[in-house]
C-alpha cells in the first residue's frame, strides 16, 4: 500500500479514537491539499447535539475555512468509514478530488456500497474515490466500539 495513503488514514484514524474517546461513533476524517492535512474531522453528535457533525463534514467545514474556499476541487478527503448519503452530498458539493475511505458501510454506504453518490454520472462533480485502505484497522475501531457499548448495557440491565 503507498505510504502516503497509510499517513492520512492513520491521521483519520486518531481522529476516530478521539470520537470514541468521547463516546461517539469512532469515524474520523481529514481532508488534504498540498501535501499537508487542513481539515480535521470526527463524528461529534452527541458532543454538539448536531445531526450533522459527521467526520467529513467536520473536516470539510475546517478545510474550507483554510482555504477561504468552499470549493476543495485540490483536496482528498480519507475517512475510515465509507460516506452516508449526507456526507457524499457534501463531498460532491465541495468538489473533493479523491475520496479514499477505510472500511464500506453496507447499510448507509453512499460511495460505491447501498449507493454511488460520488461517482453518478448524473452529478455535476464526480470524484475519485479508493476503498479499504487501512481497512482492517478502520474495521476494528468501530468493532470494538460497538463491543464496549453492548456491554454496558448488559452490565445495566437488571439480572
Amino acid at each position: 500500500m503507498e505510504d502516503r495513503l497509510k499517513k492520512y488514514m492513520t491521521e483519520a484514524l486518531k481522529e476516530a479514537e478521539l470520537a470514541a474517546s468521547e463516546g461517539d461513533i469512532p469515524v474520523g476524517a481529514v481532508v488534504v491539499w498540498k501535501d499537508q492535512v487542513i481539515g480535521r474531522g470526527r463524528n461529534k453528535r452527541r458532543l454538539h447535539h448536531d445531526p450533522t457533525a459527521h467526520a467529513e463534514i467536520v473536516a470539510i467545514r475546517e478545510a474550507g475555512e483554510f482555504l477561504k474556499s468552499w470549493n476543495l476541487s485540490d483536496c482528498e478527503l480519507y475517512v475510515t468509514l465509507e460516506p452516508c448519503p449526507m456526507c457524499a452530498g457534501a463531498i460532491v458539493q465541495s468538489r473533493i478530488r479523491r475520496l479514499v475511505y477505510g472500511c464500506a458501510d453496507p447499510k448507509a454506504g453512499a460511495s460505491g456500497t447501498l449507493y454511488d453518490i460520488t461517482s453518478d454520472t448524473r452529478l455535476n462533480h464526480r470524484c475519485e474515490t479508493l476503498s479499504g485502505v487501512e481497512e482492517n484497522r478502520c474495521k476494528k475501531i468501530l468493532q470494538d466500539f460497538f463491543i464496549l457499548c453492548r456491554s454496558k448495557r448488559t452490565k445495566k440491565s437488571p439480572s
